[in-house]
């Protein structure tokens, strides 16, 4: 890997910005961005237009890392992430940043007086269904479009004065756009936020500042489809006191009633109840993979 600033010192060791090129669910500005910038202040970014095709160059060495949207307060873990770090690649969950999520309304300068009467209404898929109500109750009947990020409705927009038309994005994309925010925060819950993972090859350290709270995540796999075989697993993560903050399953994608389970403990990865709590999992003939061991960043 290349680096294109050689000078090291204690302080960027800490933030993790020793010439690292980071790349984010793009385009620039986007909530993936933001993170970006919040966590690695000194990188290279680099936008990608897909969650795949970020994780696939941190696969390849194309970049030192790739930040992806991981889960959202409202709408639940983004599967494509979930799916691909597990089928698909050979990354590893270095860090993660819990980002507050605030959509506003954004317009054209030259559709200030008209937005109320849009044409269309553009967003992320996820960020349409994070203010449902507030476009049930504004814009009823007004067709959504979906987009691949919120960044990409702002660009849009921009590109698109001679229509009448609203993104939902975020201060960052107005500001990156050059259009107006004409209603803000027009979120349907207030405690909107989402995880953002930071995921680099196993054998490619990635600097961050570490923090009080830390997880690991696991995948694990129940070796049959027997009675009581979940209740084994979460019996040797419970004995040892270790709490999980997350449990999900997920389709082992080989057929139907097959899946794995996805966990996340509270804990970094020591040197005696995780390892303890993986190896009863494979005396029990479960196949169990470490995701990752990361500090958690609330930005």
């Amino acid at each position: 890997m290349k680096y294109w600033v050689q000078e090291l010192n204690e302080s960027a060791l800490l933030q993790g910005e020793i010439g690292l090129i980071i790349g984010f669910l793009g385009p620039e500005a986007t909530f993936t961005d933001y993170a970006a910038r919040q966590l690695f202040k000194e990188a290279k970014r680099i936008p990608f237009v897909s969650i795949p095709e970020c994780m696939d160059a941190a696969s390849a060495g194309e970049i030192d890392a790739a930040i992806v949207p991981l889960e959202n307060s409202i709408e639940g873990s983004v599967n494509v992430t979930i799916d691909y770090l597990v089928h698909e690649t050979d990354l590893q969950i270095v860090g993660e940043a819990v980002v507050p999520i605030r959509q506003h309304l954004l317009v054209h300068r030259d559709n200030i007086e008209k937005w109320r009467e849009a044409e269309l209404i553009c967003s992320h898929p996820h960020a349409l269904a994070q203010c449902h109500k507030f476009l049930h109750k504004e814009f009823k009947g007004i067709p959504l479009e979906h987009m691949s990020s919120t960044a990409a409705a702002a660009k849009y927009v921009q590109n698109h004065p001679g229509r009448n038309i609203v993104a939902i994005a975020n201060s960052l994309a107005a500001e990156e756009y050059g259009l107006v925010t004409v209603e803000q925060n027009v979120h349907d819950y207030s405690y909107n936020h989402t995880v953002f993972a930071v995921l680099a090859k196993e054998d490619h350290e990635i600097f961050m500042a570490p923090t009080e709270e830390s997880k690991t995540s696991l995948m694990i796999t129940l070796p049959s489809d027997r009675a009581g075989a979940l209740h084994q697993v979460l019996s040797a993560f419970s004995w040892r006191k270790l709490n999980l903050s997350k449990i999900e399953s997920r389709p082992m994608k080989t057929g139907l009633g097959k899946y794995f389970f996805i966990i996340d403990i509270n804990l970094k990865m020591d040197d005696v109840l995780i390892p303890g709590a993986i190896a009863e999992l494979e005396a029990l003939g479960c196949t169990v993979k470490l995701l990752g061991s990361y500090s958690s960043h609330k930005i």
